[in-house]
């Protein structure tokens, strides 16, 4: 289960997304997520497939690993799709008993569906090309104007940046930590509802004593390290936008403004 969570891990190559600065990166996928949210046309989800696509491949990470991330949502994909098709009222296209399944459901199911996977393969990629270290830097370089209100941007980058990075561990914790109660006989499939929420009692407790644990450790670590907040901490290498950046910044301006005109002046029928 743990290897199946993409968000948070880290893949190591030589690529053009690699190289990027770690603020481009956080904006693109940034304003990638909003957008969409605003496809409602063929046009804009051909665009936003063929960006992504192009996205995955400057970043040469194999798409294997990125359709591997999808199965921590399988189940949530799943029952969106039949809540969906089933809830949703228009035009019926079957029954199966007292549900019927409408045109606008299928239509509403598959575009939730398509949201709910462009979400985690745009925040996976973002993840896979940046290492924890980059992303805390980009989150706090790119959020400093909040200084001006007092807000402590260094320890709330630093924060989403090891939560990031526990997701991967945790779960790898959690994988472990079931194959060892099954070792011990443990069956989390058999019986009704209340005896597999009863079941999850010894994977939960233990999950949750070893996050604390883990949470310490770091705490200690980060304590010997004489780490006191950022404030007068300096880098080792300082972010610095080049040539690639701007480019990349020019390519998601054009992107952007694509998807709002043809949100508004779309070339097909809404989805």
């Amino acid at each position: 289960m743990g290897r199946s969570v993409t968000i948070g891990q880290y893949y190591p190559a030589d690529s053009p997304i690699h190289r990027l600065d770690p603020r481009v990166k956080l904006l693109g996928t940034l304003v990638f997520l909003v957008t969409v949210f605003f496809i409602k046309n063929i046009d804009s989800f051909v665009l936003a497939t063929a960006f992504l696509v192009l996205v995955i491949v400057l970043s040469r990470v194999p798409f294997r690993l990125m359709l591997k991330g999808m199965r921590a949502i399988l189940a949530i994909l799943v029952l969106t799709f039949v809540l969906s098709i089933f809830t949703v009222p228009g035009q019926p296209l079957a029954h199966l008993g007292a549900l019927t399944i409408t045109r606008e459901g299928l239509r509403t199911a598959l575009y939730m569906c398509m949201r709910l996977f462009y979400l985690v393969t745009g925040a996976s990629i973002m993840t896979l090309t940046t290492t924890p270290a980059k992303l805390t830097d980009g989150m706090e370089k790119g959020l400093r104007f909040l200084r001006v209100f007092h807000v402590p941007v260094h320890e709330i980058a630093m924060m989403m940046s090891i939560a990031l990075r526990f997701i991967p561990i945790l779960m790898d914790e959690l994988d472990r930590i079931m194959k060892a109660q099954k070792a011990r006989g443990a069956d989390f499939q058999s019986g009704g509802l209340i005896t597999r929420v009863k079941g999850l009692i010894p994977i939960l407790v233990p999950l949750f004593v070893s996050a604390v644990r883990k949470a310490e450790d770091l705490a200690n670590a980060m304590e010997a390290r004489c780490y006191h907040g950022g404030e007068g901490r300096t880098r080792m290498k300082p972010l610095v936008y080049g040539k690639r950046d701007a480019a990349a910044y020019l390519l998601l301006a054009i992107y952007t403004a694509a998807v709002i005109l043809l949100g508004i002046f779309p070339l097909s029928a809404k989805l």
